[in-house]
């Protein structure tokens, strides 16, 4: 069974001038994510900077997410690394906590072979009963998770029920969905790929462009599953050059500057990353502009 289907906001962790997770602010885009519509809200992730929290601020906004969300939106949280047993630990603390699911980054830095890879989420997906999403995105951990061994995952681990695929190659997902019978649930990891990924019979979307327009990346979704694929094509193409303005530096470094220049004060990135250049503001500030109108 699907953990979600639609539009997964891959959420930003908002941080106070002290560099300190400002949990009063998370809150206040957490409602903002549910009164637009968004339908699963990923929490602790790559675009959450995951990375640079303390294994107590980890668990704890986790817990905190569920808490406020309450039920009304399945959150799942991220938990994967390129250490197993870390992984397997946090993901036991993740479902503790009440989340619904968990998602698992291939393991960076160390570049597992297929094999330690299926190793590894095997170990972690059979140490909770929650539901496993895998997430491929080799750009930023070093390796791939292939579709043969996507497949075998599938198919042999009760609980692995997706991955989030933001390798960027389209035949992936097509690979992917032949090996898994079509049964798979698939998720677009890049924002200017929602509309091809979802011909391919995906289920849907973890997005980084949701924090900023939510209801419009959950809207382009529902035309789509309810039958207006040309609607659904010109939202797609309509929304490229946000798209690239939100990666015109590494992500979440243009998302949350984006943020900023809404009004919504989520702070900056933890180092090592560091501000947006003033030059991609500009970027960033001119592509809000010519989207105003499903800005403000």
């Amino acid at each position: 069974m699907s953990l979600f289907e639609g539009a997964g906001v891959a959420m930003i962790t908002p941080m106070n001038k002290k560099g300190n997770i400002d949990y009063d602010k998370l809150e206040e885009l957490i409602e903002r994510q549910i009164k637009n519509h968004t339908d699963a809200l990923f929490i602790c992730c790559t675009t959450g900077e995951a990375a640079t929290m303390t294994e107590e601020e980890h668990i704890g906004t986790i817990r905190f997410a569920v808490n406020r969300v309450k039920g009304r939106i399945p959150v799942i949280a991220g938990t994967g690394s390129n250490n197993t047993a870390h992984s397997v630990q946090m993901s036991i603390y993740a479902e503790k906590a009440g989340a619904d699911g968990v998602l698992l980054v291939s393991p960076y830095y160390n570049k597992a072979t297929q094999k330690g890879m299926e190793a590894h989420f095997t170990a972690i997906a059979e140490s909770i009963k929650i539901p496993a999403i895998l997430y491929n995105v080799p750009s930023r951990t070093g390796c791939s998770i292939n579709p043969q061994t996507v497949a075998s995952l599938f198919k042999n681990v009760d609980n692995i029920i997706g991955i989030k695929e933001a390798s960027g190659n389209i035949s992936n997902t097509a690979q992917i969905m032949n090996l898994c019978d079509g049964k798979i649930d698939i998720y677009s990891g890049n924002d200017d790929q929602i509309v091809p990924i979802l011909s391919l019979g995906g289920k849907g979307v973890v997005s980084v462009l949701s924090n900023v327009v939510p209801k419009y990346v959950h809207d382009m979704i529902s035309s789509y599953l309810n039958g207006d694929i040309k609607k659904a094509a010109q939202m797609q193409i309509d929304c490229i050059p946000l798209c690239n303005a939100l990666f015109c530096e590494v992500n979440p470094i243009p998302v949350k500057a984006a943020l900023n220049d809404m009004g919504l004060e989520v702070g900056t990135p933890r180092l090592p990353l560091c501000d947006i250049e003033s030059h991609n503001n500009e970027i960033v500030k001119k592509a809000l502009m010519d989207f105003k109108e499903f800005i403000w």
